[in-house]
């Protein structure tokens, strides 16, 4: 009864997330990206450099560097999206008490929450997975490049959505679903630029400041999962050639994830739901 319970709200949050006007949002500015990406990407090859046009192997090169860059557009649209489908999703429901006619029932506010959770879940890994594999279809056709590990990068990609949406619930269980949203997307951010600084302090061998992202991607895996992302999706002989002069580059990637950093991404997101549970069950309605 209670599996039946949970995918049976998971199949209606899937589908009221499909109605909200979000949707058509992401898919806007998704088009959107789609677009000037592949205007970019065909333009690529006729890119005079000092030694001339460049060969098809410096374009499919350079073009796995720049999918990097626009992946993370991508990324930051469903990290956006997820986020302020969250808020709404559970906060939304209980200020305008849907919830409470739907816990009146014999159903418990866990089975309710997993259910939600689990509808947003297979929302943005949809999402994430269809633009995604767009988006590199367009590289393929204008440049001729495909990704060494397209399956891995989108699991990851997928995962990063999830991590996020599951803080989103979490936030919207003590704050309005628009401050929920706000603040996801700030520590989102706000992951991703400390990365960024220590990927920085890294090239320049400061250990201290080094430590500032790898503190931040324990805290919040979204930088981690992004960093894996990358590694799957550049070419990867991208180290080889750039060598020591693109040390620290936030679009390139030195290494893949870890087996202990991808079971801490998991034991996360169970802590993180537990608390949205603990919390979603103390909060009166």
């Amino acid at each position: 009864m209670t599996a039946r319970a949970v995918l049976t709200i998971a199949a209606l949050t899937l589908r009221e997330a499909s109605r909200r006007r979000v949707l058509w949002a992401l898919v806007a500015l998704t088009a959107a990206l789609l677009v000037l990406s592949g205007w970019g990407f065909a333009r690529l090859a006729s890119v005079e450099t000092e030694f001339g046009a460049m060969t098809s192997g410096q374009a499919r090169l350079v073009a796995s560097q720049l999918l990097n860059l626009v992946m993370f557009g991508m990324s930051l649209i469903a990290a956006l999206g997820t986020a302020f489908l969250a808020g709404p999703t559970l906060s939304g429901e209980v200020e305008s008490g849907i919830s409470l006619a739907m816990l009146a029932r014999p159903v418990r506010r866990s089975t309710v929450l997993l259910g939600k959770w689990l509808g947003l879940v297979a929302f943005g890994s949809g999402f994430v997975v269809l633009a995604g594999l767009a988006q590199c279809l367009v590289v393929e056709l204008t440049v001729g490049y495909w990704p060494p590990d397209i399956v891995g990068a989108l699991a990851l990609l997928a995962g990063q959505t999830t991590v996020l949406l599951t803080l989103g619930l979490l936030l919207s269980t003590v704050v309005s679903p628009m401050a929920s949203g706000v603040v996801a997307v700030g520590l989102f951010g706000a992951t991703w630029i400390a990365g960024v600084v220590g990927g920085i302090g890294q090239a320049l061998g400061n250990d201290d400041v080094a430590r500032v992202g790898t503190v931040s991607r324990v805290l919040l895996p979204t930088d981690g999962l992004w960093r894996g992302a990358m590694h799957s999706l550049q070419d990867p002989s991208a180290l080889a050639q750039f060598g020591v002069e693109l040390e620290g580059f936030p679009f390139l990637s030195e290494a893949p994830l870890t087996a202990a950093y991808l079971a801490w991404t998991v034991v996360w997101v169970a802590m993180v739901w537990g608390l949205a549970a603990l919390a979603f069950s103390r909060r009166d309605l």
